[in-house]
């Protein structure tokens, strides 16, 4: 679990609040700002994040997220973005944290997704941005 991930979507929650004004081209912060309901959709995605960092030990602090539902509209990402997506996580990780590394090489498939995610086969939409 990376604690810049956990970082950098409390930042992108913080610019759909209105509470801060940088940021807001990051593709990350694209994805949830072009959903119906916007802050739901990132409390809901930062609420798993927070899930899957207390199963692995992490204690990333809860009262943090604004809002948490879970009935929120899944946003649409390709096999495509998500494969690609993984990548960059490969590579990031063989720089920051060798055994990390290791475990996420000898996976035989892509990792599930987010919840708040819905995946779709296909190449990457528009409305996907990859960074």
């Amino acid at each position: 679990m990376d604690f810049a991930l956990w970082r950098e979507d409390l930042l992108a929650q913080a610019v759909l609040t209105e509470e801060t004004r940088g940021w807001r081209s990051h593709p990350q912060l694209t994805r949830f700002a072009g959903q119906p309901r916007p802050l739901d959709a990132i409390g809901f995605y930062l609420a798993a994040v927070r899930e899957e960092a207390l199963l692995r030990g992490y204690s990333f602090d809860g009262t943090k997220i604004r809002c948490q539902i879970s009935d929120v509209e899944r946003i649409p990402i390709s096999v495509w973005q998500l494969g690609y997506e993984f990548g960059l996580l490969l590579n990031r990780t063989k720089v920051r944290s060798s055994p990390w590394y290791e475990t996420l090489r000898k996976l035989t498939a892509i990792p599930e997704a987010n919840p708040v995610f819905r995946v779709v086969e296909g190449d990457p939409t528009i409305s996907e941005v990859s960074y």
